[in-house]
């Protein structure tokens, strides 16, 4: 088992001593390549926080992250702009499309600013788009498309660059629950088929069934971890455990989730 992130100790604090907020307050845990992980937790619980330190959107207060052996927090000028652009791929909950851009363009934007070959940038965008099923959106701008296909384009340009690890913040929120379902079930089928690494923060425990793995955060810290058992669980049985979990920690669903 290869691991490709690495997190030790990470912290996140607002506000002055004594008056601080601990949105991380010491995090750590490790991610293997070709995990599908799940972060959870009620809103305020640090879980976006999280991930956009590892996005680099957010500089934390202390402690480590470590991206496939490099300390991304150490990264300054176009080393940062490589780990962004190649090395993590981001799925936002609103889409995030250019609106005056065709999906072609949104997906293929990332290529163009990293000078990727007419050639290759057109046989990445075709397997993507027919497993995606958005070939037929390619040429509508956002405006024209539901929101289902909106999201399976963001998809495919977190994707495009092949990253190492895709971070997916809340990728069902604005969908509804078919929508939520084919956008998981592709995902889940990239991380099965392609070795994809996801790591997911979501307040959905349906589209968390579909992980291997979830961590549960509460006040800054993980307070639970819930693994997928081998070889051979269902979707359904994890799902079951997930809501047995969220019980026994918050008494019900609005303290945990």
């Amino acid at each position: 088992m290869k691991i490709i992130l690495e997190i030790e100790g990470l912290k996140k604090y607002y506000g002055r001593p004594g008056n601080q907020t601990k949105a991380l307050d010491g995090i750590s845990f490790q991610a293997a390549e070709g995990e599908f992980l799940g972060i959870m937790g009620s809103s305020g619980s640090g879980k976006s926080t999280l991930l956009n330190c590892i996005a680099t959107v957010i500089q934390p207060t202390g402690g480590k992250i470590r991206m496939q052996g490099a300390d991304i927090l150490a990264l300054k000028g176009e080393k940062l702009a490589e780990y962004r652009g190649k090395k993590i791929g981001y799925l936002f909950q609103n889409f995030e499309l250019l609106d005056h851009m065709t999906g072609r363009e949104n997906i293929l934007l990332p290529l163009s600013l990293h000078s990727v070959s007419g050639k290759e940038s057109q046989s990445r965008l075709t397997r993507l788009a027919e497993y995606l099923e958005i070939t037929d959106v390619l040429e509508k701008f956002p405006a024209q498309m539901s929101g289902g296909q909106k999201q399976r384009v963001a998809a495919a340009r977190a994707l495009i660059m092949n990253p190492g690890m895709i971070l997916a913040d809340e990728p069902t929120g604005a969908l509804d629950s078919k929508n939520a379902k084919t956008l998981m079930e592709k995902l889940a089928g990239l991380n099965r088929e392609e070795n994809a690494t996801i790591l997911m923060v979501t307040h959905d425990s349906n589209a968390a069934s579909y992980c291997k793995r979830i961590l549960f955060i509460q006040d800054g810290v993980i307070f639970h971890e819930l693994r997928r058992n081998l070889p051979d669980e269902s979707q359904r049985d994890f799902y079951g455990r997930i809501l047995n979990v969220m019980a026994q920690l918050g008494g019900g669903s609005a303290n945990v989730l």
